[in-house]
Order: structure tokens, then sequence, then C-alpha cells
């Protein structure tokens, strides 16, 4: 992985933990912490749409990937908080 790809997969997953917190929360979880969140969704989100056989390519696709797997890691975190 080169740099260009390392800072992009950052800035993506910053993004994507950022829309992620303020959709399930209404607030971010600062700069590392989105970052984790939106990596962490991004993977979670690709394994998703492979299963369902969804592809989204480009800067906007791994965005909304990323988003999506934020989100549904964001609740399953939720759910497993409460109990």
């Amino acid at each position: 992985m080169g740099t260009n790809s390392l800072i992009l997969t950052l800035v993506i997953g910053a993004l994507a933990g950022w829309l992620a917190g303020n959709i399930m929360k209404g607030k971010g979880f600062g700069v590392i912490g989105n970052i984790v969140v939106g990596i962490i969704g991004a993977a979670l989100g690709g394994f998703i749409f492979g299963l369902l056989g969804v592809t989204a390519g480009g800067l906007i696709g791994s965005l909304i990937t990323a988003t999506v797997g934020a989100v549904i890691l964001l609740y399953i975190v939720s759910i497993v908080k409460k109990t």
C-alpha cells in the first residue's frame, strides 16, 4: 500500500466514521475514533455488500460502503452496550 492509498484510506475512514457518528448518535468520536470506526465499517460494509452482490466503485462508492458499514457497526455496538 502506497502513501497515497494509506492517506486516502484514512480520509475515507474519518469521513465515514464522522458521518456514521452523526447518523447514529448526533456526534462524532474524535479524529482517531472516527478513523477506527470508518475503517472497521469499510471492512464490514464491503463484506455485507459482497454477500448481497452489490458493488460500489470509485471514491463515492467507497465512502458509501464505509459509511453503511460504520452505521451497522455502531448499531451493533449500541445493542451490545444495552445488554
